[in-house]
Parts: structure tokens; sequence; C-alpha cells
């Protein structure tokens, strides 16, 4: 941690203190300092936003193996070096916006649960949950062909818990949380929760795009019945 202290030149007024800082910093001075960092790091986050920004649209509209480094760069009108300091490559990239994406969704379907009184049940309240987050995915088709199609177990594991994204969802956590809470416990939470995500992902995916086997209102009452029977088949009998 730096001292706030101006440095003084050789013959100059001496350090006023005994660890040789230099000349106290005015007010003034202080304020400047400060406001130069302020700046630096919301710099840092815009360039950051841009990239984010340029990669979701191009991975949308011509997916991620005919988007180059250079081709996000350029649109987010940064330097291609720039993009080194963030992310290591395109696919560590589109894991954090993955993240990104999935954590905002998750939020605002988390958002409308909690306002929902009438929610008592964990099982009530995911089922909820999901519906919402279909209901998110059916209204913008792009976060459906982007999230479903790039949201692997991996990412859900790894990416979506360890992001270093300082907004990050600890989903392992929320998870363990609410079913600690439940009065119905659950064999093996991990393995319920794949098969719910790995569900709703693919099957989001081929209903909304392309209405295979049919559209997702069709599908949307079975999809969730689905949801249930796997928390079912997870419940430890007394």
């Amino acid at each position: 941690m730096g001292c706030a202290y101006k440095k003084v030149a050789i013959g100059g007024t001496p350090p006023p203190d005994a660890n040789g800082c230099g000349v106290p910093l005015t007010t003034t001075e202080r304020v400047c300092s400060m406001k130069l960092g302020g700046k630096a790091e919301q710099n840092k986050k815009e360039k950051k936003d841009a990239l984010l920004s340029a990669a979701f649209d191009l991975f949308t509209k011509q997916g991620i193996n005919k988007t180059s480094i250079a081709d996000i760069s350029s649109k987010a009108k940064v330097a291609k070096g720039t993009f080194y300091l963030y992310f290591s490559d395109k696919y560590d990239l589109r894991n954090f916006l993955v993240a990104h994406r999935a954590g905002q969704i998750f939020l605002t379907a988390k958002a409308a649960v909690e306002k929902d009184k009438t929610l008592v049940s964990v099982e009530d309240k995911i089922v909820a949950l999901i519906s919402n987050v279909i209901d998110q995915f059916t209204a913008d088709p792009s976060l459906v062909r982007f999230i479903s199609k790039n949201l692997s177990w991996g990412i859900f594991k790894h990416d979506l818990t360890s992001s270093v994204d300082p907004e990050a969802i600890d989903y392992s956590a929320l998870v363990n949380d609410a079913l600690d809470g439940s009065d119905v416990k659950y064999r093996d939470p991990e393995v319920m929760i794949f098969m719910i995500v790995e569900l709703i992902g693919s099957t989001c995916y081929s209903a909304i795009l392309f209405k295979e086997p049919k559209s997702i209102q069709e599908l949307k009452p079975d999809l969730l019945q689905a949801v249930r029977d796997i928390m079912h088949s997870q419940q430890i009998k007394d």
C-alpha cells in the first residue's frame, strides 16, 4: 500500500516523517489520485463489457467457430492485445459469457419466485424458477441459441461456480442451501441437478428454435412434469 506523500527532489524540503515518505499530499491531490484510480477501473470495465457485447452478438449470429478474436476485438473497438488481458481465448470468453448471461436469467427468475408467497415447497419453487427461465428463453431466442447450446455440465460445475466474474453466482451453494432447508431429502442432489440442467437446456434448444418435437408452449407442461419426476425419483423415502 503506497503512502499518501509526495517524493521531493534532492536538496528539497526534507520529509516530515520518520519513514521518509515525503511531503504529505494535499486534499486536492488525494482526490485527483482517487479519481484517476476510479477512472482506470471504469475504463477496464467498459472494455470488458464491450468485448462481452461484441462476442455475444457475433457468437449468436455466426457461431463461435466462424468468429475470430480479431473479429471480436474489432467489433468491440479495442486492440487485439487488450482481449488477452481479460480472456485466454474465445472459448474462455464463451464460458464466461455463458456464466454471465445465465446468471442474469437465473437472478430474474429467482426474484420472481421469491415474490410469489404461494410457493412453499422446494419442489414447487424449483419448478416455478424453471418455468420462468423457459419464458425468458422463449421471449429471446438468441439467448436460448447461445446459452442452451453451450450450457454443458462442465461449464455449470466449473465456470458458473468458479468464474472470475465478481458478480458470478455460486449455484452449488444456492442449491445446497435450498435443499438443506427442505423436509424432503434427496439421494444425490448433484445428479438430480445435472439431469434437470441437461433436460431443460437440450429441450429448450430444440423446441424453441426448431419446434421439435413440438412448440415450447405445447411441450412446457410435460417438461415441468418431467422435472418433478426427476426430483421424485431422487427423493429418499422413509
